[in-house]
């Protein structure tokens, strides 16, 4: 590529960017005069590029709206971002595109990416899994370097060698036999043994800050949970204040559409008639209990108490209020 078509497309990378450019700020990071900068948005002007110029105190150059979209200047980064934004809207259900839309939008990206780059995607998309769509909030999105790292060691069974802070903001460094990557209500995570002491551990990746492969290779797992449903176990058999021990009749189904997997562990009772609707066993812990009655009635399912007594208490007064406000009549007009 020559020096002169090299910065033509600097410049349009620049004004991609968004905002309006000064020709002063765009002969700078170009390294030309202004004369050269007004030759190159000319070139820009003969590919059909929507640049419009600004005039006044603050004006410049900028992108308009054009009747097509210009060619796009990605980096490394930025495609691999795109490249998961399309395919995690895709498998969570939640693009307004066509299956067929998504599918080459992502293709016409892969045909550039430098066959590296190539090649660390397909084991990000190879070792990954999403748990159901994304949470309210915004994502804590890892590190494109980590990410990648992670994922090429999780699909070739490679030893990672990593740097975690925790949520207290404790530091360590971990060694990880890592064997999946998962997305869960917008969070990454990967799951993996560490061999040291050989227990199931999982980390968030925006924790950690550094990741390197060590030599060698480990064996896969023979059996035993996916990384998915091993994330999900986590969340719903962790350390927390309370632990909560509930009988409720119905069926799975219904009883998970209050009460998730990442919420809640289900088992069914020993003496369980093998019908759809029967008791089950239901645990949870959680930090605190006033939340659980609304969502106990919503669940309009048989239920009974087992631990502790202060979630009785607290169902009890819960049910009080709804049938005092159920009596409860407003004065008719005089």
């Amino acid at each position: 590529m020559t020096r002169p078509t090299g910065r033509v497309l600097t410049l349009l990378e620049l004004l991609e960017s968004g905002g309006t450019r000064t020709l002063a700020e765009l002969a700078d990071r170009l390294g030309v005069d202004p004369r050269t900068v007004r030759r190159y948005i000319g070139h820009l002007h003969d590919l059909d590029i929507p640049v419009e110029a600004v005039r006044g105190r603050y004006g410049g150059y900028r992108l308009a709206p054009g009747h097509r979209l210009p060619p796009l200047m990605l980096g490394d980064g930025e495609a691999l971002a795109v490249l998961l934004g399309l395919v995690a809207a895709h498998r969570t259900g939640l693009t307004a595109a066509t299956a067929t839309a998504s599918e080459t939008a992502a293709a016409k990206i892969r045909r550039v990416l430098p066959r590296r780059l190539a090649h660390r995607l397909d084991a990000v998309l190879d070792s990954l899994t999403f748990t159901g769509p994304p949470g309210p909030g915004p994502a804590a999105a890892p590190d494109a370097g980590v990410l990648l790292t992670v994922a090429d060691a999780v699909r070739h069974r490679r030893p990672l060698s990593i740097r975690y802070t925790d949520r207290r903001g404790r530091h360590s460094e971990r060694t990880l036999h890592a064997d999946g990557l998962v997305v869960h209500s917008g969070r990454w995570y990967v799951t993996g043994t560490d061999p040291g002491i050989g227990e199931e551990r999982t980390f968030r990746l925006d924790g950690i800050t550094g990741a390197r492969t060590l030599p060698g290779m480990f064996e896969a797992p023979a059996s035993g949970p996916e990384p998915a449903e091993r994330v999900l176990t986590g969340f719903a058999t962790a350390a927390y204040r309370h632990e909560v021990v509930l009988h409720v009749h119905g069926t799975l189904a219904r009883i998970r559409t209050r009460l998730p997997a990442s919420v809640a562990t289900v088992e069914e009772a020993p003496d369980a008639d093998p019908v759809p609707e029967r008791w089950y066993r239901v645990t949870l812990r959680v930090e605190r209990l006033d939340w659980l009655p609304p969502v106990l009635a919503s669940l309009d399912l048989p239920f009974a108490v087992e631990r502790p007594g202060e979630l009785r208490d607290l169902v009890a007064a819960f049910a009080d209020r709804v049938a005092e406000s159920a009596r409860r009549t407003l004065p008719g007009p005089p």
